[in-house]
C-alpha cells in the first residue's frame, strides 16, 4: 500500500494543470469563457466511461497494467495541449485527456480497500489523500511560478509527473494476476447500479464533487475577475495541502476517531459552506488564504470517509466496480462544474458563484447523514449485507 500511496504522490505533484485549463482556452487561444466552460465540460463527460472502463480493466487485466494504462494516456493528452497550435486541437486533447484521466482511479482505490482491514479503511484513504496533499504542496508552488511564465508549461510537467508514476508502478507493484486466476478466487456477481445505498453516496458525491470543482477549475477565474493573479490560486492550493498535511495527527485524537460519520458530514460540510462564504467576501489575497484555511478543515473531516463506506459496501471482488460507478460523481461533476460556474461568474460574479457554493455545501450537511441513517435503517431491516456491508455505516476515522 505504501509503494502504491508513493507512486500516486509523484503524479500528484504534476496535477495542477486542470485547475488551469479554462485559462490556458481562454488566454492561449482567445476563446470566450463560455466557450472554456464547454470545453472543460468535454473533458468531465470523457471522464465518465474513463473511469467506468478503469474499473473493467482492473478485474480483466489487472491493477498494475490499468494504472500504467491509464497514466501514459494522460501523458500523450497533456503533451498534446502542451503543444496544441488551435483551439480545435486543444478541444480534442481536453477530451483525449477525459478518456485517460480516471482510468488509474479505481485499480489503485481498490487495492487500497483489499489490503487494508475494513476497520481501517477510512485511515487508509486519508493517509493517501494525506500523501496526495504534501506533493499538492510542491504542485502549487509550481503552479505559481510556472504559471507566472507559460501556461503551456504546466502541462507539459504533468505530463512528465504521469509517465514518471507510470514508471513507478511498473517497477514497485507486485505482478498482476492472470484474468483466470484472479477471477477463481472471487465472487464477481454485483449489481452496483441497484444498490441503493450507493446510489445515495453517488448523488451526495455528485453535488460535492461540483462544489469542490468549482474551486479547483473556477478559482483562477475568480481571481483574475478581482483584480488578482491567476496563478495565485496555486499558494491557495499549497496552503490547502499544508492544512490537511497538518491535520492528520488531528484524526487519532479520540475526541474525532470515535467521531461517528454523520456527524463528520455535517462539521465537514459547515466548514466548507464558511469557507466559501468567505471567498465571496474576500478582495484580498490574504482574505483568500484566510477563507482557505477554513474549507480546508472541513476537507480535512471529509477526506477518507466517503472512499471508505463505498469500499464497505461492496460485495467480494466487485470494490473496483463500486468505486468507479461512485466516482462517476467526478465526472459528473466536472461536466456541471465548469458551465453552472462560468453563467455564475458572468451573471453574478465572483459573489454569486461562493454564495451558491456555500449553500450546497449547507444542504449537503443537513442531507447526506440523514441519507446515512435511511442506509443504515434498511441493512438494518433485511438486506442481505456482508460484515463489510455491515461495517460501512460505522466508518470512523
Amino acid at each position: 500500500m505504501r509503494l502504491l500511496i508513493v507512486a500516486r504522490a509523484v503524479n500528484r505533484l504534476g496535477a495542477f494543470s486542470l485547475a488551469f485549463l479554462t485559462v490556458l482556452i481562454t488566454t492561449s487561444f482567445g476563446a470566450s469563457a463560455a466557450v472554456a466552460g464547454y470545453i472543460s465540460a468535454a473533458f468531465g463527460l470523457a471522464t465518465i466511461p474513463s473511469r467506468l472502463i478503469g474499473g473493467r480493466l482492473a478485474d480483466r487485466l489487472g491493477p498494475r497494467r490499468t494504472i500504467a494504462i491509464g497514466l501514459t494516456g494522460c501523458a500523450v493528452a497533456q503533451l498534446g495541449l502542451a503543444c496544441a497550435n488551435g483551439l480545435t486541437a486543444a478541444a480534442c486533447f481536453a477530451v483525449l485527456l477525459g478518456l485517460a484521466y480516471e482510468i488509474y482511479e479505481p485499480p489503485s482505490q481498490a487495492m487500497i480497500a483489499d489490503v487494508v482491514a475494513p476497520s481501517d479503511h477510512v485511515r487508509a484513504y486519508s493517509l493517501l489523500n494525506a500523501a496526495l496533499a504534501v506533493a499538492g504542496m510542491g504542485a502549487g508552488l509550481l503552479a505559481a511560478a510556472l504559471g507566472r511564465w507559460d501556461l503551456r508549461w504546466l502541462f507539459a510537467v504533468d505530463a512528465l509527473t504521469c509517465l514518471l508514476c507510470a514508471l513507478a508502478v511498473r517497477l514497485v507493484l507486485p505482478a498482476d494476476q492472470p484474468a483466470s486466476t484472479a477471477r477463481s478466487g472471487q465472487s464477481v456477481a454485483a449489481a452496483p447500479w441497484r444498490d441503493r445505498s450507493l446510489l445515495a453516496m453517488l448523488a451526495a458525491g455528485t453535488l460535492f464533487a461540483v462544489v469542490y470543482l468549482q474551486i479547483m477549475t473556477m478559482l483562477p477565474l475568480a481571481m483574475e475577475l478581482r483584480g488578482l493573479q491567476p496563478a495565485d490560486a496555486g499558494v491557495l492550493f499549497t496552503t490547502s495541502a499544508v492544512v490537511i498535511t497538518a491535520g492528520q495527527p488531528l484524526l487519532r485524537l479520540r475526541r474525532l476517531a470515535e467521531l461517528p460519520a454523520h456527524a463528520a458530514f455535517a462539521g465537514g460540510y459547515l466548514l466548507l459552506a464558511l469557507g466559501l462564504a468567505g471567498y465571496a467576501l474576500a478582495h484580498t489575497l490574504v482574505a483568500h488564504i484566510a477563507a482557505t484555511l477554513v474549507w480546508s478543515v472541513g476537507d480535512l473531516l471529509l477526506v477518507g470517509r466517503a472512499y471508505a463506506i463505498v469500499a464497505a459496501l461492496a460485495p467480494s471482488g466487485a470494490k473496483a466496480r463500486y468505486l468507479a460507478v461512485y466516482g462517476t460523481s467526478w465526472g459528473i461533476g466536472a461536466i456541471v462544474a465548469p458551465i453552472t460556474g462560468t453563467q455564475l461568474l458572468h451573471h453574478a460574479g465572483p459573489t454569486g458563484l461562493w454564495c451558491a457554493m456555500s449553500l450546497a455545501c449547507l444542504f449537503l450537511a443537513a442531507a447526506q447523514p440523514a441519507w446515512l441513517r435511511t442506509a443504515n435503517n434498511r441493512r438494518e431491516h433485511g438486506e442481505t449485507s456482508t460484515p463489510d456491508q455491515r461495517a460501512a455505516p460505522a466508518a470512523k476515522a
